[in-house]
């Protein structure tokens, strides 16, 4: 049997196309970069798989048992697509999210969304994450088809992909392995959330694959024990120290910088600083209650051991390497940027990132006004 798995290369996907191959499956995984095929069962596809052209060619090829989709899309480009997917597939899985979801005390399926609650004109003229999902989720919903699963993971880890509040590796490890400072907002660190292992969530989608209890239905794939953010970080320093030898610095300042960046704000103001726990009992029904979900005291320290044996990070990002070391009074070289704009970037963020940002939403209102 066929799986495609589209944009599978990220925290959940590289695990999913291990296990549905070990499996059995021959899977076709979609990607823009081009990739050497593994494990027999894995091929690699190159090409965007947002160009509407690329998909009905791809398609036009094979059937598919499955389509696990991990792209992000905009909610006008998805109402173009989600039709073929539907079309040419036994059983389409809709990587959403538990973003979605307002505040809630303990969070089931039937918790209410933010799009349905949330009273925010200005936050509502927007397609940020949680609303695009939400909004693609009703069109899936309104399709009068029963060929598609929608899964709402919330915030996984893997070997490679670690994250502090709205902080990934790339910025927060990378900066304690060049012996900078940990810039944490207290505004979050105070939260208690909740981490999933990608690993995790890869083996439960596995196991809906032709599970007639997942067609046309809807589940969040998280772990129901809770954590705080603060506890989410004394377990990467612990575990810093343990491979590295040196614990390192960490600077608490109130409120997170990202609450003045456009539309990035709205992770925070409504998820971030959301205390979030999930009850995870309708995934272990349909899959079988024996699944046991990793402990993410557990799974948080074996992966960053392991990320910590090879780390590798992406370019830093001058905006906000500029605005940790204005909060922890350090400096980055400028030859750490490729490109004049980078460094006058850093510059002009290092003297006064809040006035930046500031400057910046001026511009843009202006802009589109």
């Amino acid at each position: 049997m066929n799986i495609l798995v589209l944009g599978g290369t990220g925290a959940m996907g590289n695990y999913l196309i291990t296990i549905l191959a070990k499996q059995g499956y021959k899977v076709d995984v979609t990607s823009r970069k081009k990739c050497k095929d593994r494990d027999g069962n894995i091929h690699y596809i190159q090409g965007n798989a947002h160009e509407i052209d690329f998909v009905i060619k791809l398609l036009a090829s094979k059937h598919y048992t499955a389509i696990v989709d991990f792209m992000l899309y905009t909610t006008q480009e998805f109402g173009e697509v989600y039709k073929i997917y539907l079309a040419h597939t036994d059983q389409y899985f809709f990587l959403s999210t538990s973003r979605v979801y307002a505040n809630s005390p303990i969070i089931q399926e039937t918790s209410p969304r933010l799009l349905d609650v949330v009273e925010d004109d200005e936050y509502l003229k927007t397609d940020e994450y949680a609303l695009a999902k939400a909004r693609q989720e009703d069109i899936l919903n309104a399709s009068g088809k029963k060929n598609y699963t929608i899964i709402r993971p919330y915030i996984t880890y893997s070997n490679n992909r670690l994250q502090l509040g709205v902080l990934d590796k790339d910025t927060f490890i990378q900066r304690a392995l060049n012996g900078k400072a940990i810039v944490v907002p207290y505004d979050i660190m105070q939260h208690t959330t909740t981490l999933t292992w990608g690993l995790d969530v890869a083996n439960c989608i596995a196991r809906l694959i032709g599970n007639a209890k997942a067609l046309g239905n809807t589940f969040q794939i998280t772990t129901d024990k809770t954590i705080k953010w603060m506890d989410v970080l004394d377990i990467y320093v612990s575990t810093f120290k343990k491979k590295i030898g040196f614990c390192p610095k960490v600077v608490m300042i109130k409120d997170c910088p990202q609450l003045h960046i456009d539309i990035a704000c709205y992770q925070v103001i409504y998820d971030r600083i959301y205390d979030r726990c999930f009850d995870n009992l309708k995934i272990r029904e349909a899959i079988g209650e024996n699944f046991k979900f990793t402990d993410p005291k557990v799974g948080l320290a074996t992966c960053m051991e392991s990320f910590l044996e090879n780390p590798n990070f992406s370019n830093l990002n001058c905006r906000m390497e500029a605005t940790h070391d204005y909060y922890s009074h350090e400096y980055t070289s400028l030859t750490r940027f490729p490109t004049i704009k980078q460094k006058i970037g850093y510059l002009f963020y290092r003297i006064a990132p809040i006035a930046m940002a500031k400057l910046e939403q001026f511009i843009r209102a202006k802009k589109y006004k």
